[in-house]
């Protein structure tokens, strides 16, 4: 375990790994002592406090709609499910769960839905124009897919501030194991270089124990991400859904999660990093787990409740019966719990606007 403490070290020094280095932190993550993973986790916290302290940010979650005209082997909302109640949500819906969320003193209103056609870019950009004409002072963040560039700059232009979009995978054959054909990596990147030099704050990550990940798809995902330098990287475990090609493939594990969150805050002590509703699912603290080893966001719903149940991307999804009231006191309860405390705040990237200013 030396060799793993020395490589941990060299990077929180600001040193960039060598292939062969991410290569062994991922393979180490199998035979590491309880003793040294304590050792990564508190080191991730100490990066994690040293840039935001023990604030943690709120992004109140409208998940608008679960049409998706994409057919990926993984998600519960694919083209091909028919068994899914699908929805869309009015402008006016949507504006209402963002005012709901005002109120309850959440200051980042995340817009997330399948590729769903229906909604053009007027309609996109009248929300975004609606939430911020309303609650100036909140951030907007998409995750509404692969888009063209047009497309991003209409977004961009109406107000949007941040956008999601997970690679999923930075190995090329991993990904063909985990998307149809009609979708490919390098679109996903491409997406995401132009999201960058719009000038959204953006938003990369993975999956953890995806069907056919390995020990060198781990490293691409290290090794991309070193080169994109995202803002916020979003990493939960992959849990199958029972109406996809993978509803017999294990789900990822509590420990690897955790493990890589705890690396990911060690490379990039200014990333935003979320605890993921998935990660509270395979585990009832998971989130205050992922805190624990270098998260700092955390994402309650304000979707209504007649809709949550619907927007299944994986089977036994927590949260979705509770009110929005009751998932924001419910979190800010968990993280006093352990010591941290939810903050009134945007919570932009701590580098973001020296970035803007290059």
């Amino acid at each position: 375990m030396e060799k793993l403490k020395s490589i941990i070290l060299k990077i929180k020094n600001g040193e960039r790994p060598e292939r062969e280095e991410l290569l062994y932190i991922v393979s180490a993550r199998r035979t590491v002592t309880k003793e040294v993973r304590e050792w990564m986790y508190s080191l991730a916290r100490e990066r994690a406090v040293g840039v935001y302290g023990h604030d943690i940010y709120l992004r109140g979650l409208i998940e608008f709609t679960n049409y998706c005209r994409n057919n990926c082997y993984y998600c519960g909302l694919r083209r091909d499910n028919r068994t899914v109640n699908r929805y869309r949500l009015t402008r006016e819906q949507i504006l209402d769960c963002a005012d709901k969320g005002y109120e309850l003193n959440f200051r980042t209103i995340v817009l997330q839905g399948g590729e769903d056609p229906a909604y053009s870019d007027d309609d996109i950009c009248s929300i975004v124009r609606g939430i911020k004409e309303r609650h100036p002072d909140c951030a907007v963040t998409l995750s509404i897919g692969e888009k063209s560039r047009e497309s991003y700059q209409k977004y961009f232009d109406a107000g949007a501030d941040r956008y999601l979009l997970r690679h999923e995978t930075a190995n090329a054959a991993h990904y063909r194991r985990l998307h149809p054909s009609e979708l490919s990596m390098e679109n996903r990147m491409r997406c995401l270089l132009d999201l960058r030099d719009i000038g959204f704050q953006i938003g990369a990550g993975f999956m953890v124990g995806s069907p056919g990940q390995t020990d060198e798809c781990y490293a691409d995902d290290l090794a991309y991400l070193l080169e994109l330098q995202p803002h916020m990287i979003g990493i939960g475990p992959f849990i199958p859904h029972h109406e996809t090609p993978f509803r017999d493939e294990a789900a990822g594990t509590l420990e690897d999660t955790l493990y890589f969150l705890a690396v990911l805050r060690i490379m990039f002590p200014e990333v935003l990093l979320p605890a993921t509703t998935a990660l509270g699912t395979i585990h009832p603290r998971g989130r205050e787990m992922g805190v624990l080893a270098g998260a700092n966001v955390i994402m309650p719903n304000l979707s209504p409740t007649s809709v949550r149940k619907d927007y299944l991307l994986y089977d036994g999804k927590i949260c979705t019966g509770d009110e929005a009231a009751e998932c924001r006191y419910c979190m800010e309860r968990r993280m006093e719990s352990i010591g941290y405390k939810v903050v009134t705040s945007r919570g932009d990237h701590a580098g973001f606007e020296a970035e803007r200013r290059v």
